[in-house]
């Protein structure tokens, strides 16, 4: 008679064989199906929805332009939503209609700004977070007069995390919206970590979208989404670096420079403080943005507004550690920085109350100074 023993151990070595098996080839997926897009990537120019050509952006009559900038959490975050890089257990959307509903929710509440430009974040095209939705063509559907740049910057292998409900393969990135004409629009790809984060962080990257005038210079818009989750320094400082390198060439070629979007800094460098925060800024991951580094000629919207004692904007941006009651910690972190021939007229926060996403929106009406 064989031993009962011998045969369970055998049994339970197989089967912890077997795991290990497949945890290995699991690894060996996600590490050899990784790949980034190549920098100084030509993006394509999506024409409006309406058929109609976008009219030359006259300045003269047009005295007073709106940007907004938004990151759509990928239409997952609604209030009872948190996120499990953030400590929380949240990772897909409840479902396609409830992303669906989110997305034209924000959408919605952009729209009645009027806005001429819009710098949306985390717009997903295909992904199991998402439940699949094309969320760039809900937008697209959503502002038929403008035209359009998607710029990719996350096309992940199927993340088996958390076990309970994975965040799966996901395709996303950036969209810039114009309703006026564009004429061309380039992906940069930023510095990132190399180490094992990276199979967990976005493949980083700004778009660069030019818009002709009717003064000959262009109005350069930088759609931005920067490293966050307690990123390498030296990355981070790398990213600020080239981004103010591209910003500062085309200043000095004479257009009209506006970078947006979500800088996950804090970019006002005291929102502890304004929001009350339980979080201190040491233990916090959301660090103060470096601003020593932002060249001479550039503004950050709401940073001088802070400085001139004039900042009373509600926050960009929660903690998804936790669903959102009110209380949770807030920061700017969504926000502009423009070059000296751009006249900000009004930067603020479109308080939506987190109601669609864990950024409210934020905006910039601003004018363009003739060159001399």
């Amino acid at each position: 008679m064989k031993n009962p023993l011998k045969k369970t151990l055998i049994i339970l070595g197989a089967i912890i064989g077997a795991l290990a098996l497949a945890v290995a080839i699991y690894l060996a997926y996600v590490m050899l199906s990784y790949y980034r897009l190549e920098d100084n990537l030509p993006l394509e120019i999506e024409q409006p929805l309406n058929g109609q050509e976008p009219p030359v952006l006259d300045a003269q009559a047009s005295p007073e332009l709106t940007v907004v900038a938004a990151n759509l959490g990928f239409g997952a975050y609604g209030p009872d939503f948190d996120f499990f890089m953030d400590g929380g257990t949240g990772s897909v959307a409840e479902n396609a209609s409830y992303a669906t509903q989110n997305i034209r929710g924000s959408a919605q509440a952009i729209e009645g700004m009027h806005p001429d430009f819009i710098l949306f974040q985390e717009v997903d095209v295909d992904g199991t977070r998402s439940h699949h939705v094309d969320e760039y063509a809900l937008l697209r559907e959503s502002f038929p007069a403008f035209a359009s740049v998607f710029a990719q910057n996350y096309d992940s292998t199927f993340l088996a995390w958390p076990l309970t409900s994975p965040h799966g393969a996901n395709q996303a990135g950036m969209v810039t919206f114009s309703e006026f004409a564009m004429h061309d629009a380039l992906r940069r790809s930023l510095p990132i970590s190399d180490s094992l984060s990276k199979f967990l962080d976005l493949d980083r990257c700004y778009s660069i979208s030019r818009i002709p005038t009717s003064a000959g210079a262009d109005l350069v818009l930088f759609n931005v989404h920067l490293s966050a989750y307690g990123a390498d320094a030296a990355i981070m400082e790398a990213q600020r670096t080239m981004l103010f390198q591209d910003m500062q060439q085309e200043r000095a070629a004479g257009n009209y420079v506006i970078a947006g979007g979500d800088f996950n800094h804090d970019m006002i460098g005291i929102s502890n403080e304004v929001y009350g925060n339980q979080t201190d800024t040491d233990a916090s991951w959301a660090k103060p943005f470096s601003f020593e580094s932002v060249p001479a000629g550039f503004t950050i919207a709401a940073k001088a507004q802070i400085d001139a004692g004039t900042f009373a904007s509600a926050a960009t941006c929660r903690d998804a550690g936790r669903p959102y009651d009110g209380t949770n910690d807030r920061w700017v972190m969504d926000a502009f920085i423009y070059s000296d021939n751009v006249t900000c007229l009004q930067q603020e926060t479109l308080d939506l109350d987190f109601a669609y996403s864990d950024h409210n929106p934020v905006f910039m009406r601003f004018s363009l100074i003739p060159n001399t």
